[in-house]
């Protein structure tokens, strides 16, 4: 089967949505990792928007952190879970959150997850490690795949990111596609944000889609999508 999975920091959804939903429309992603989702005011009803105005539904409900996983409407969701990550004096808080998920009517879990790492060192890489944990772990209950979408908040020649490219596929250096920098926009220069895959997982294509949308008025990141085969 072929999945879209993809990874979007929204920045707190300052746009407004009438700004993000049609590039979110426009990713037609089976599964998106989303960072920066509100997490305080009517936190609930502003991410529920925005997963409906592009045919999509909220999987994981936790608030701390600002992560979270949406679906589309051919995936089904078997699990959810929402960690909140080891805290660090004076930092934000940060979070994982994580959803089993298997397309309607064909083969293949997935558990697909969210982060959003500190712009400390350090607890970037205490945090990674809890993260590979936590989505092993899951996998293993679920006998899914991983696939992980987020901000890194560092570039590839980094610690964390190194550390999760050694265990996972960075899907845009298999099968680069579209543009690589994500932040920051309108003309970013970093590649921050990635979506991670399982090494049984086959990537088809990855980076940032070039269709036309508004993405440099919708948030100070760029969003990236890449298109997985699962199973045979």
């Amino acid at each position: 089967m072929h999945v879209r999975v993809g990874t979007y920091n929204l920045h707190g959804m300052r746009a407004g949505l009438a700004a993000l939903a049609p590039v979110v429309v426009a990713l037609r992603a089976d599964v998106l990792c989303v960072q920066e989702v509100p997490k305080f005011v009517r936190w609930r009803a502003r991410r529920g928007a925005l997963a409906a105005s592009a045919g999509l539904a909220v999987a994981t409900h936790g608030r701390v952190g600002g992560v979270a996983v949406l679906t589309g409407p051919g995936m089904r969701v078997l699990h959810a879970e929402h960690h909140a990550l080891r805290p660090f004096r004076r930092l934000e808080r940060r979070a994982l959150a994580l959803a089993v998920v298997e397309p309607i009517g064909d083969e293949g879990r997935l558990v697909a997850g969210s982060f959003h790492l500190d712009l400390d060192e350090a607890a970037r890489a205490y945090h990674v490690e809890e993260i590979i944990a936590l989505m092993e772990d899951a996998a293993a209950r679920y006998d899914a795949s991983i696939v992980l979408g987020g901000d890194l908040n560092e570039q590839d020649h980094q610690p964390a990111w190194r550390h999760l490219a050694a265990r996972l596929a960075d899907c845009h250096a298999e099968a680069p596609a579209g543009g690589g920098p994500t932040f920051r926009s309108p003309r970013p220069r970093r590649r921050i944000d990635a979506v991670f895959a399982a090494r049984e997982i086959a990537v088809v294509s990855c980076g940032v889609p070039l269709n036309g949308t508004d993405q440099a008025g919708a948030s100070d990141h760029f969003p990236v999508v890449a298109e997985l085969r699962v199973g045979h």
